[in-house]
C-alpha cells in the first residue's frame, strides 16, 4: 500500500516537474504568433534596416511571443500587392507609401499636393499629430491598422535626356508618377507625360528609354542605382511623401491587448530612428550621385513659383474632390507649426 502511494507521489512529481520545465522554458512553436512584413526597399536603404529593427524591438517588446520575418525588395511583390495581401490577411505588415490605395482612400491624396510640407520636421511633426494619427485611423475600415507615420523624404526629378532648370525644360518629357490621381494631373500641368507605373518595372523602363525619368527622394535614387540609367538630377522637393507602418486587422486583432500595446511602441520607437536614419543619409547621398556621374541643377526660387502657378488649379480641384473641410483642417495643423 505504502510502496503504490510511493508510486503515485513520484508519477505526480515526475509530471509536475515536466510541465515547470514547460512553462519555464522559451514559448513553445505553437505560442509564437509569427507575422510576415513587407516593403519594396533594397537592403542597401535605410528603410530596410529600419524594418530589421522593428523585427527585433518586436521580439523583445513581446518577450518572444511575436517574431516577425521582413521581406525586402520587393519579394512579395510591388506596393500595391503588399497592401492587397494585408487587407486580405495574407500578408501581416506592410511600410512603405501610402499612393497605391489612395484613389479608395482620398483624404491620401494630401501627400500628393506639391509644396505642402516646408520641412522635414514640419511634416513629422503633423504627421504625428491628430491629423497624422485620424488618417491612419481610416484605414480601419480597409481591414487594416495603422500603427505610425515611420518616415518620410521629398522627392526631386531625374531624367536621361537633358537638365532640367524651368518649368519650359520640363515639356514633353515621358515620366514616371505614384498611382495616384493628383500626381498625374500635376505632372501633366507642368508640361510632362506623366505615366502611372509600378516601381518595380521603373528601372526597366528607364533603362530601355521607355521612360525618360522619374521622381523619387534621392535617397531612393542612389539604393535602386538609378545613376547607372539616369544622368541629370533637378533639386525641387516639390513633394514630401510619407511611408507608413501598419498591420492587417486579421493578424491584429489576433494578438492579445498587451502584445498589441508593445508591438505598438515598437513602431513609435523604430518610427525614430528610421526618420534618423533616413536623414543622416540623406546628407550625404546627393554627393554620392554625383560622383556616379549624375548632374545636379537647383530649380531656381523664380521657376519653383512658375510650376506652383502652374498646378494651381490641379490643387483647387482636388481640393474639392479630396474635401475642403478636410484639407483646410490639414493646413491649419501645418501653419500651427509654422509659427
Amino acid at each position: 500500500m505504502i510502496d503504490g502511494t510511493r508510486r503515485t507521489m513520484l508519477r505526480a512529481i515526475t509530471v509536475a516537474a515536466a510541465a515547470m520545465a514547460v512553462i519555464g522554458s522559451p514559448a513553445i512553436a505553437q505560442d509564437v504568433k509569427t507575422a510576415k512584413l513587407g516593403h519594396s526597399f533594397t537592403d542597401a536603404h535605410p528603410r530596410a534596416a529600419a524594418m530589421k529593427r522593428f523585427a527585433e524591438e518586436v521580439a523583445k517588446a513581446t518577450n518572444g511571443s511575436v517574431k516577425v520575418d521582413v521581406f525586402g525588395n520587393s519579394t512579395l511583390g510591388s506596393e500595391e500587392k503588399i497592401l492587397i495581401a494585408v487587407q486580405s490577411g495574407t500578408v501581416d505588415f506592410y511600410m512603405g507609401a501610402l499612393s497605391p490605395i489612395a484613389t479608395r482612400k482620398k483624404e491620401l491624396q494630401i501627400f500628393d499636393f506639391p509644396f505642402l510640407f516646408g520641412s522635414d520636421a514640419e511634416a513629422a511633426a503633423v504627421l504625428d499629430g491628430p491629423s497624422g494619427r485620424r488618417l491612419l485611423d481610416s484605414l480601419s475600415d480597409m481591414n487594416m491598422q495603422g500603427l505610425v507615420w515611420a518616415g518620410g523624404a521629398f522627392r526631386n526629378l531625374s531624367n536621361s535626356k537633358r537638365p532640367i532648370a524651368s518649368l519650359a525644360d520640363m515639356k514633353g518629357l515621358k515620366v514616371r508618377v505614384m498611382q495616384s490621381p493628383m500626381a498625374l494631373a500635376s505632372f501633366n500641368a507642368m508640361g510632362m507625360n506623366a505615366v502611372p507605373m509600378a516601381f518595380t518595372e521603373v528601372y526597366t523602363a528607364l533603362e530601355t528609354k521607355a521612360l525618360d525619368g522619374y521622381e523619387h527622394p534621392f535617397v531612393d535614387m542612389y539604393a535602386n542605382k538609378m545613376f547607372e540609367v539616369q544622368k541629370h538630377l533637378t533639386v525641387t522637393n516639390h513633394v514630401y511623401t510619407p511611408v507608413a507602418l501598419l498591420a492587417s486587422k486579421k493578424f491584429w486583432t489576433s494578438l492579445t491587448p498587451q502584445q498589441q500595446a508593445a508591438v505598438q511602441a515598437a513602431a513609435e520607437t523604430t518610427r525614430a530612428f528610421q526618420r534618423e536614419a533616413e536623414l543622416r543619409e540623406a546628407v550625404d547621398v546627393l554627393k554620392e550621385l554625383k560622383s556616379k556621374g549624375m548632374v545636379a541643377t537647383e530649380m531656381p526660387a523664380a521657376e519653383l513659383d512658375a510650376i506652383r502657378k502652374a498646378i494651381q488649379p490641379v490643387i483647387e480641384k482636388n481640393t474639392e474632390v479630396i474635401g475642403a473641410s478636410f484639407v483646410n483642417d490639414f493646413y491649419g495643423e501645418i501653419k500651427k507649426h509654422r509659427k
